[in-house]
């Protein structure tokens, strides 16, 4: 069982998940292909069916306070514009639209946050990503719809300020900060009240401490989940973040060269943007094919 004894109500869905399939997998901003936009109601429903255990899905907000499944920075990218959405009214943003994968209008707005909480009420998974400058308002969204409690994973930097407000918060959702250095490990260690579930380690080299098996060996006997991220954002070495062993390698070079290393190493999640390819890698070895 991850997470604290005494929060194993909360995380009761998420610990059958991983009895059920030992390694989850997480899709990084759901299914994008075709016109199928990413952050969106219809990609996270494609994730779930190529076997995607888990959604992420980012959160940016209106200047009206409303959230919104966008990644904010992207703008140019998925909307043509120039402007950060966070700087835009519910009325602008209401007649913006998405662009797909050859860059053609896609018919497709930006997904409310709370649409895609009302639609997922069946045990769904998801990954809540980029929220913490606006942790109040996302919350009380949150708190709306109760079956989100067992389903929404929180994830922020571990920084101070973050995570006292994740202890002040009456409601313990299920939360990982991300790691960047051992510091970071302890400071999230300290906090008693927070429902600590997991960790996400970023290694930029096998000589990288979050990249050890005897941490990862540590937060298992300390009972906590370790997540990496082996999607590839560009080839550029700043963007590395499992020591090389990501989608590309595992795609170019072969599954046992990448995600292979990961499930070797004991890795409870890993997030791609390749679900189906891994979640058939990944089952056929524990299948023993």
């Amino acid at each position: 069982m991850f997470g604290k004894e005494k929060y194993r109500h909360i995380n009761e869905n998420l610990n059958r998940r991983f009895q059920e399939k030992g390694c989850l997998i997480a899709q990084h901003r759901g299914a994008r292909c075709g016109n199928i936009v990413g952050n969106t109601l219809p990609a996270f429903k494609a994730s779930f069916l190529l076997g995607a255990d888990m959604v992420e899905l980012d959160v940016s907000r209106s200047t009206d306070g409303t959230l919104y499944c966008f990644h904010d920075t992207t703008e140019e990218l998925n909307l043509r514009i120039h402007t950060n959405i966070e700087q835009l009214s519910d009325r602008v943003i209401g007649e913006l639209q998405q662009y797909n994968s050859i860059w053609e209008p896609s018919g497709s707005g930006v997904q409310r946050l709370e649409e895609v909480l009302a639609a997922f009420s069946n045990g769904e998974l998801y990954n809540v990503d980029r929220s913490w400058g606006k942790l109040q308002e996302t919350f009380a969204l949150l708190k709306k719809y109760p079956h989100t409690l067992q389903q929404a994973l929180m994830k922020a930097p571990a920084k101070a300020e973050l995570l006292d407000r994740y202890e002040e918060e009456p409601t313990k959702f299920m939360f990982m900060p991300i790691i960047r250095k051992r510091e970071d490990i302890d400071l999230a260690l300290s906090y008693e009240n927070i429902n600590l579930v997991g960790f996400e380690l970023l290694a930029k080299s096998e000589d990288d401490g979050m990249w050890q098996d005897e941490l990862i060996e540590e937060l298992h006997e300390k009972g906590y989940f370790v997540w990496y991220n082996a999607i590839t954002l560009s080839g550029l070495e700043k963007h590395i973040k499992t020591a090389g062993h990501d989608d590309d390698r595992s795609i170019k070079e072969g599954f046992d060269e990448g995600w292979g290393v990961l499930i070797d190493k004991g890795i409870d999640v890993i997030q791609t943007d390749w679900p189906g390819l891994l979640s058939r890698y990944r089952d056929s070895r524990r299948n023993g094919g």
